[in-house]
């Protein structure tokens, strides 16, 4: 039998294997101190048979310390550190404060700053099938995407954008300072329901068809308000037909969605690391194709890095360095148990619960069961559920009364929804108070 010490190790190990020494005010650093070593991450192990879906999820949860008085269903936003993370995180964090400035400054002996980041980059590179020069580290996928959309060299004054429904609401907020800013005209539609494939592609082939000077697309990989995966490739290839470039919004695909840049098309993706790959919170990143890079203009004129260094297109400043330096760990736990096998286990866990409401009357689950077009993050709308009032009212009704959180989400066309994403620590156990709380609130708006 698989067991908690088995994979996790000793509590020694989980804290990295770092030893912590004191040294006398103004006592000099040796290279020899046991604490001056850099962090040592122990062997990760997970042998679970991922097909066994109890056990899964009894071992996944050995993994986690999280607040469970609340089953919390919003790993869209934030997926909490496994613990072998959490234990590189704090142990990078006291490295860099212990050789603070002369970390920071590329001073520390052996391990500079960027030769340690870059580290990360060529992690996260290997991951998505990239190479480490076309990958740049942000503080997140909404700041990583901003600086694509902003950045977009290639757009001229008239040129249209365009973005939909499904689309991020801070991403549609970016696109519509191009307005502005460059004097582009914004492009607005929303998909039909129900989004299937077909109707997917016949409307984006619809808008670009209908919009002759389209110079840009927002394209969102993973929808965080339905979770609608739609058909990627396809309609990056229309768009590049017309000569439109796509920017890919995956956010909520990476460490979620098996995938490699090259099964996207895209030239340009922005990401983030802090929720399904499960990073410390403040990680993500930005995709630029090598050939493509000059189209992506420096971060307001940014000159740290050269013009021929993707860095130069995020933000510079004194950011958290620990949580950039753990990437790799939280990509070694991914990997490890397995990026197919995750992507099955939490697609389980959404059947779960939403295969066992289907059948109340009125209710509107927001996709269809075609495959690959749905993750685990689900939308759905109670019967009589209409605006985004009755929304919220839900939401709250869900954790105050059931100690269950959803999340209301608007901005569809049709209505807003109440989302549900299940993490990997989340349990059938919860997932049946979530069940059982749908049924008791059918009638809510009734």
């Amino acid at each position: 039998m698989v067991t908690r010490r088995a994979f996790l190790g000793s509590g020694g190990a989980l804290a990295g294997g770092l030893a912590i020494g004191t040294s006398e005010p103004g006592a000099a650093l040796s290279l020899g101190d046991p604490a001056n070593a850099w962090p040592a991450d122990p062997p990760f192990y997970f042998p679970v048979d991922m097909e066994d879906f109890k056990l899964a999820q009894r071992m996944l949860g050995t993994l986690y310390q999280v607040n469970r008085t609340v089953a919390t269903f919003d790993a869209a936003y934030y997926g909490a550190m496994t613990l072998p993370v959490q234990a590189a995180y704090e142990a990078r964090s006291r490295w860099v404060n212990r050789h603070h400035a002369l970390f920071l400054r590329n001073a520390a002996y052996g391990h500079p700053r960027d030769v340690e980041l870059d580290k990360s980059r060529a992690a996260v590179a290997k991951l998505l099938g990239a190479s480490t020069e076309e990958i740049a580290l942000a503080g997140g996928g909404t700041e990583a995407l901003y600086a694509l959309i902003a950045n977009y060299a290639l757009l001229q004054p008239g040129d249209a954008v365009i973005y939909a429904d499904v689309d991020y609401d801070e991403m549609q907020f970016a696109c519509d300072y191009l307005e502005k800013s460059r004097g582009a005209r914004i492009v607005r539609f929303s998909l039909p329901e129900p989004h299937n494939e077909a109707n997917i592609l016949a409307a984006y082939e619809k808008i670009l068809k209908n919009t002759p000077r389209a110079k840009l697309l927002l394209l969102t990989h993973l929808s965080n308000r339905s979770g609608l995966v739609p058909p990627v490739k396809a309609i990056v290839d229309m768009a590049r037909a017309r000569g439109v470039d796509t920017i890919l919004d995956s956010a909520q695909a990476v460490g979620h969605l098996p995938f490699t840049v090259d099964d996207t098309g895209a030239d340009f993706i922005g990401f983030s690391l802090h929720k399904w790959l499960a990073a410390p919170l403040g990680t993500g990143g930005i995709y630029i194709r090598k050939n493509r890079l000059q189209d992506i203009s420096p971060w307001l004129g940014n000159r740290i890095h050269g013009r021929e260094d993707i860095r130069a297109r995020i933000p510079t400043g004194t950011v958290d360095f620990a949580a950039r330096l753990t990437v790799p760990r939280a990509i070694t736990v991914h990997e490890t148990i397995g990026a197919t096998a995750k992507y099955r286990h939490l697609l389980r866990l959404r059947n779960y619960w939403a295969d066992r409401v289907r059948d109340i009357e009125g209710l509107e689950m927001l996709l269809p069961d075609e495959p690959d077009r749905h993750g685990a993050v689900a939308g759905f709308r109670l019967p009589g559920m209409k605006g985004p009032d009755d929304a919220k009212r839900a939401a709250a009704l869900f954790l105050e009364k059931y100690r269950l959180l959803v999340v209301a989400k608007a901005g569809l066309a049709s209505g807003p929804v109440l989302r549900v994403t299940p993490a990997l620590f989340n349990t059938s156990a919860e997932l049946d108070r979530l069940v059982a709380a749908i049924r008791a609130e059918r009638g809510l708006f009734s």
